[in-house]
């Protein structure tokens, strides 16, 4: 019969809280990157700022999926889908 340990509930605590850590940050970072690069877009063709905006917006979403995605594919501290990240 095999061994079946499960990890303490601090050691959970730290996986989650650095996995959140790392999420929050790839989505802001996200966020900025593309509400940025809307602004660049956006002013030399005279377009509204809420369309930099929803780009920006758009890119988060994308980025907090993929990282959700990541964490269901395999278990780690990462949002990240390389592997060993």
């Amino acid at each position: 019969m095999s061994q079946f340990t499960l990890p303490g509930a601090e050691t959970v605590v730290k996986t989650a809280g650095t996995y959140a850590r790392d999420l929050l940050e790839r989505v802001l970072s996200t966020f900025l990157e593309t509400f940025i690069g809307g602004i660049v877009i956006t002013q030399p063709l005279n377009a509204s700022m809420w369309y930099a905006a929803a780009a920006g917006g758009t890119g988060a979403v994308a980025a907090l999926l993929k990282g959700l995605v990541a964490r269901w594919r395999d278990v780690t501290n990462s949002a990240s889908l390389a592997k060993g990240v």
